[in-house]
């Protein structure tokens, strides 16, 4: 079951065989049904996830009742509210299930436990942190200076396994445009070709 975690962990970071099963140890196994939340917003969250199977969508409602999803996850990548983990606030995301899907979580006081006793996990979490500032970053510039289209093509080739498993509506919202121009782009898109 932690199998795609040790190879996560091996990726940023070389653990010995006893430090990489003491750590997974700390993860607690949870099945998370479609269309099930392993958040809420208001709520403070007490995790911070690591996807072995399955979809979820991280995302926010605006005060229009829009909705903004901010990132998806899919096997192998991590998922959390990282401010509200961090500050032990109410969350002001939501994090649902688009399949059924399965998480490894750990615990606040597990991930200090290994700070304090794993020198090493400290370093994996900074890595991780960085490639989310770059990626959250660089989403920040392409969503102010790139066209939807331009937006639309390059989520469609760097994530090709990801845009099959979802919706119009839920890749509109990522890129933040109506479904309905979302489907003129992709007509755009095929007329070319």
């Amino acid at each position: 079951m932690t199998e795609l975690l040790q190879k996560n962990i091996a990726a940023h970071i070389s653990l010995s065989n006893p430090e990489t099963e003491a750590f997974c140890n700390l993860f607690q196994h949870e099945i998370i049904k479609k269309r099930s939340f392993l958040l809420r917003e208001g709520e403070v969250c007490k995790f911070e996830g690591f996807v072995i199977k399955g979809l979820f969508r991280v995302y926010h409602i605006d005060k229009d009742g829009f909705e903004q999803i901010l990132y998806f996850a899919i096997e192998n990548w991590w998922i959390t509210d990282i401010d509200s983990f961090t500050n032990e606030t109410p969350s002001q995301l939501f994090i649902e299930a688009l399949e059924d899907s399965e998480v490894l979580l750990i615990s606040k006081k597990d991930k200090e436990f290994a700070y304090s006793n794993m020198p090493e996990i400290e370093k994996l979490f900074r890595v991780m942190t960085q490639k989310t500032h770059v990626a959250l970053q660089r989403r920040m510039i392409d969503n102010l200076s790139k066209t939807a289209e331009s937006r639309y093509i390059e989520f469609s080739e760097k994530y090709p396994q990801l845009i099959q498993r979802l919706s119009n509506i839920q890749v509109a919202a990522y890129l933040g445009i109506t479904n309905v121009f979302l489907s003129n782009i992709r007509k755009k898109i095929a007329l070319k070709k």
